[in-house]
C-alpha cells in the first residue's frame, strides 16, 4: 500500500501552456485566521472566532535559465513596469505526478502575478548551480484530485 503514495519529487508547473521544470515549489497552503474576542466579565479565556483564509505567497526555484522563458518575461515585464502599465495576471497549475506520470492532484493559483525575482548568491569559493527564485501572490487555489488518488486526500 506504501508504494502507491505519491512522492513529492515529480511534479510540473504550467504558465500559458507551457510547463516549465522548477526544482522546488513552496507556499501550497491555506489556513484560517482567527479573531480572538472578550467577554465582559468573562476572565478565563477570549472567544476565538474564524475570519478569513489566507495563503502565502507561491514561490518558485529553479537552475537559472539564460536563454530567457516566458516566465522570466513575464516577471521582468510586471516587475520593472513600475505600474505604468497594468499588471497582467495569469493562472498558474502545479500538478503532482505519479510513476507514469499520470496527474494525481493539480493545484491552480488563479491570477497570480509577480512580486519578487531573485538569484542565489555567487560565490567564487562554491561549486554550485546558480538558482533563480521567483514568487508570485494571487487571489486563491483550488485543488483538483484524480479519482484513483481520492482516498489518499480524503
Amino acid at each position: 500500500m506504501a508504494a502507491d503514495y505519491p512522492v513529492g519529487f515529480y511534479f510540473e508547473l504550467s504558465f500559458k501552456g507551457e510547463d516549465a521544470a522548477f526544482q522546488e515549489v513552496s507556499g501550497i497552503s491555506r489556513e484560517m485566521g482567527i479573531e480572538e474576542v472578550t467577554s465582559g466579565g468573562e476572565n478565563r479565556f477570549k472567544y476565538r472566532l474564524p475570519t478569513v483564509a489566507t495563503s502565502p505567497n507561491l514561490v518558485l526555484k529553479r537552475a537559472l535559465v539564460t536563454d530567457g522563458s516566458n516566465l522570466v518575461n513575464w516577471c521582468e515585464s510586471t516587475i520593472d513596469g513600475s505600474l505604468a502599465n497594468s499588471i497582467e495576471t495569469h493562472d498558474v497549475m502545479v500538478s503532482l505526478l505519479d510513476a507514469e506520470g499520470n496527474v494525481c492532484s493539480m493545484w491552480t493559483f488563479y491570477n497570480a502575478y509577480p512580486i519578487k525575482y531573485a538569484i542565489s548568491d555567487l560565490k567564487s569559493q562554491e561549486n554550485a548551480l546558480v538558482i533563480e527564485s521567483i514568487e508570485l501572490a494571487y487571489n486563491y487555489f483550488d485543488i483538483s484530485k484524480s479519482t484513483s488518488f481520492s482516498g489518499l486526500f480524503a
